[in-house]
């Protein structure tokens, strides 16, 4: 057993509360078990207690043992000198105030009862497991499971929004910029987004709103930022766009300095980065004003009108330089786009929202519900032990989920590992 699951023994009353005691014998009625303290310092801070006739407002402390008081040198720590109960395990010593007085200690194995210690067990068993409660999570109401994995959804945008608004500081209050950034990494999808984000670090953002008239200037950008312009292929676009950046790389002092070199590697060629950096130097030379338009627009389907682009003419016969293809239309698909708008374009209306101090929880809500859901590994699993996940909001509840509390055992913390903690037969 660990001392975390006596906090949630105590924090949610998961024992029997009807004729509690302390080990001397005093009547326990607990008004309030406080808050949670998950800094140093006592466990739960401003808990109120009533033992006999005696109101008490303090703090409360938990051990598995009593004796655990002293092994922690709480005796010598004043933030415990207003410790008014010790929740132990065991009791197999008193406690002692500075004064000299004893501090009540309730010993929680009298009163929880032998099924939650049973459902305990068996969901932190040692046997090798996906997750803990992978054999019981089809038990559990799917209703519950919805609206965890909604709440999960919000949780994961908070901490995409703590992101963003450190890269809006960086920006210099700039949105255009952020957005710009952000989308630039999501082209490069995994396999290269950490290097789609280099390229977009190593000019500053009014370098493209400077060359933003002319495709192949942003072409001529991203393709030399990302080093790809340095051959001597005798091939009429590709010495163009080698006069075209030479003539930025002098007028903005560009350099390559900190870009991480390009994979292409395994991927299908609709995917190779030569086709991605197209498709958005394409975005950007027909759409000026994208943050605001982002803003203005509300559902999926004005976000494929707004998002879905295609290559410069070059690109409809190439997927490299200097190498003939057939013929195609190389648009982004409707799959890439809703990718975009899961990991780039949601967080940033969420976070712009939040920023201003407008709640638009429903419509967040409206949006990714419209988007399929993600087919990963993680989610693909899940819906093995129940088909669960309908849409994003689910898959990405999921991945929150998965990530933050399953890997990290952190049941007692999460709604279905506490449904399954009451209900587990």
């Amino acid at each position: 057993m660990r001392e975390n699951f006596l906090h949630y023994i105590w924090e949610h009353k998961k024992f029997d509360t009807s004729d509690l005691k302390t080990i001397n014998g005093e009547a326990i009625n607990i008004v309030s078990t406080g808050q949670h303290n998950l800094n140093s310092g006592p466990d739960f801070f401003n808990s109120q207690l009533k033992t006999d006739e005696q109101f008490w407002a303090g703090n409360v402390e938990i051990h598995m043992n009593s004796s655990d008081w002293y092994i922690h040198n709480h005796e010598n720590d004043r933030a415990y000198d207003n410790v008014i109960l010790h929740v132990v395990w065991k009791y197999d010593t008193d406690i002692y105030r500075k004064d000299n007085t004893v501090i009540s200690t309730l010993e929680l194995k009298e009163y929880v009862s032998k099924s939650t210690l049973n459902n305990y067990e068996k969901l932190f068993s040692k046997s090798q497991k996906w997750i803990n409660c992978e054999h019981d999570f089809s038990t559990v109401d799917d209703f519950l499971i919805e609206s965890w994995l909604e709440r999960l959804y919000f949780e994961r945008l908070e901490r995409k929004y703590i992101d963003i608004v450190n890269l809006l500081e960086y920006e210099t209050n700039n949105w255009e910029a952020v957005l710009f950034k952000m989308l630039f990494k999501s082209f490069g999808l995994k396999v290269n987004a950490v290097s789609f984000l280099s390229i977009a670090n190593s000019f500053d953002f009014s370098v493209l709103k400077k060359s933003q008239s002319k495709l192949a200037s942003i072409e001529a950008l991203f393709f030399g930022q990302a080093g790809l312009l340095e051959n001597d292929f005798q091939d009429t676009y590709y010495i163009k766009l080698q006069n075209e950046y030479q003539f930025l790389m002098q007028k903005f002092n560009l350099n390559t300095i900190g870009v991480i070199p390009l994979k292409f590697f395994r991927l299908r060629p609709p995917n190779f980065p030569t086709i991605r950096l197209s498709q958005f130097a394409k975005l950007y030379y027909t759409r000026q004003n994208l943050f605001s338009i982002v803003i203005e627009n509300h559902s999926k389907e004005e976000f494929y009108t707004l998002l879905i682009s295609d290559t410069s003419e070059y690109w409809q016969t190439h997927y490299a330089f200097g190498k003939t293809s057939k013929p195609s239309k190389k648009r982004l698909t409707k799959q890439f786009v809703d990718l975009l708008l899961i990991n780039t374009i949601i967080p940033i209306k969420f976070s712009f929202a939040k920023y201003q101090g407008k709640d638009i929880n429903d419509e967040i809500i409206k949006l990714i519900s419209e988007i399929s859901s993600e087919k990963n590994s993680i989610v693909e699993t899940f819906n093995t032990l129940k088909p669960v996940s309908k849409s994003a909001i689910q898959s990405q509840g999921l991945i929150q989920l998965k990530a933050n509390y399953c890997d990290k055992n952190k049941c007692l913390q999460c709604e279905i590992g506490n449904s399954l903690l009451t209900g587990i037969d």
